[in-house]
């Protein structure tokens, strides 16, 4: 090999370095920015540590790829995965959601998080408007809350009479027995804190001005109605826990553990294999002796500022 040869091979190898650097940037940003919250108020008493922090990446890290592994397995045998999370406000399930996304493609692993319903969809079947948002063959969706809204903040707050919650309860173990008979495989996820955990993660958010959105008028008053959410949660469990769909209960009272054993678990419901793929050969570029790159002017570019 000669030296220059030896130069460009070295300049790869780096620029490799600093691309799969990059990639793991988001992530340690994420818990950078965790740990700046926790110093905003003092964890409940009692709080168990956390893990190491090198166990924590290597093991997400880990699980990561297996997820890539399980969407290749999805999108090739066309299978449709569909995950639901549900808990108390600020249980993490969006943290779980982040990382299980993460690294996967978009138009494969798709997140469904539907605002209030409008008027329209008021008057609507109540399951109308989540249809719409399953899978086709080769997709999975992950519900940010579902169609246990029902069950949860709507009948606590007031957002629909105890009827249409009787109904909802009459209808969802055959809706979601409908969705299984129809090749989707359904997982339903819970994510449990305790009052004081819950309690402690809104201060973080009142006092931090870069997650102060996060916190809703609706989360602020689920605070004061914790027994009665609680009440909600376990009537939905008892009568929703069916065995084509059964709740998975995740202890969420520390967020890294919480995400390791909900990937974790995720993996074991689908049985997934390797696909095998053709190798990926660059074709040489095309170039052009008549071709000239026009200069760009020098308004156009964005201010260097770092």
């Amino acid at each position: 090999m000669s030296e220059f040869e030896a130069s460009q091979q070295s300049a790869t190898i780096e620029a490799l370095r600093r691309e799969i650097a990059e990639a793991y940037d988001e992530e340690l940003e994420l818990e950078i920015e965790e740990e700046r919250l926790a110093g905003l108020v003092p964890p409940p008493e009692g709080t168990a540590p956390g893990l190491d922090r090198r166990l924590y990446f290597r093991e997400l890290l880990r699980l990561q790829h297996e997820l890539v592994r399980l969407q290749d397995w999805v999108q090739a045998n066309k299978l449709k995965l569909v995950v639901l999370f549900e808990g108390r406000d600020s249980a993490g399930k969006g943290g779980v959601i982040n990382r299980i996304t993460q690294r996967l493609n978009p138009r494969v692993c798709r997140v469904a998080a539907l605002p209030a319903p409008s008027e329209r969809e008021r008057g609507q079947w109540y399951f109308q408007r989540y249809v719409s948002h399953l899978p086709t063959g080769g997709e999975m969706v992950l519900f940010d809350r579902s169609w246990y809204n029902r069950a949860g903040v709507e009948r606590v707050m007031g957002f629909c009479t105890e009827s249409e919650v009787e109904e909802f309860f009459r209808s969802v173990p055959e809706f979601e027995r409908m969705l299984v008979r129809s090749g989707i495989v359904l997982v339903k996820y819970w994510f449990s804190i305790t009052d004081a955990e819950q309690s402690y993660r809104f201060e973080m958010r009142i006092r931090d001005p870069l997650k102060q959105w996060k916190l809703s008028p609706m989360d602020v008053e689920s605070r004061r109605r914790w027994e009665s959410y609680t009440r909600a949660k376990e009537d939905m469990l008892a009568r929703t826990h069916i065995p084509e769909a059964p709740w998975w209960v995740v202890d969420a009272v520390d967020k890294q553990r919480a995400r390791l054993n909900c990937i974790s678990h995720l993996l074991e419901q689908v049985p997934y294999g390797t696909v095998e793929r053709p190798p990926v050969l660059l074709p040489e570029r095309v170039r052009n002796p008549d071709y000239v790159r026009g200069p760009i002017p020098a308004e156009m570019y964005v201010p260097a500022r770092y």
